[in-house]
């Protein structure tokens, strides 16, 4: 899997580091895919990879807003 095109801002970003890239682990209970910094891959965007990449880079993009 290419996961380059969503390493983008301040956490997955950092994924860029090959170092720290390679720190990945498997959360035994929920089954994602963490690292060290805090940034995570649910197992449901792994296992539909190829129909959920282009949404999740656009979502990536997005500015967000906190709402009080």
């Amino acid at each position: 899997m290419d996961f380059e095109p969503i390493l983008l801002g301040l956490l997955f970003g950092q994924l860029r580091d090959p170092e720290l890239f390679r720190q990945v682990e498997l959360d035994p209970e929920l089954g994602t895919l963490i690292w060290s910094n805090g940034a995570d891959i649910d197992f449901n965007v792994l296992y539909d990879w190829p129909n959920q990449v282009d949404a999740t880079v656009e979502r990536r993009h997005q500015p967000f807003a906190v709402t009080v």
